[in-house]
């Protein structure tokens, strides 16, 4: 669907197992636009996914320097 920059699988720290999502980074926004379209709904593995833009929790500051 497009060029991939990153892919984070989310685990549970106890088990190491996923936690069933995980987070795609695409550098052309045109094609993450799509492929979220494309794809949100879709079954995967006899599970409907979903795919959507992902947006920091509240309290979160992803500019705040460490």
């Amino acid at each position: 669907h497009g060029k991939v920059q990153s892919c984070t699988l989310v685990l549970d720290k106890k088990s190491g197992l996923s936690k069933g999502f995980g987070f795609v980074e695409m550098p052309v926004p045109g094609e993450s636009k799509a492929t979220m379209k494309t794809l949100n709904g879709t079954e995967l593995a006899g599970n409907r996914i979903r795919v959507k833009k992902a947006v920091p929790k509240p309290g979160t500051d992803d500019n705040q320097a460490q």
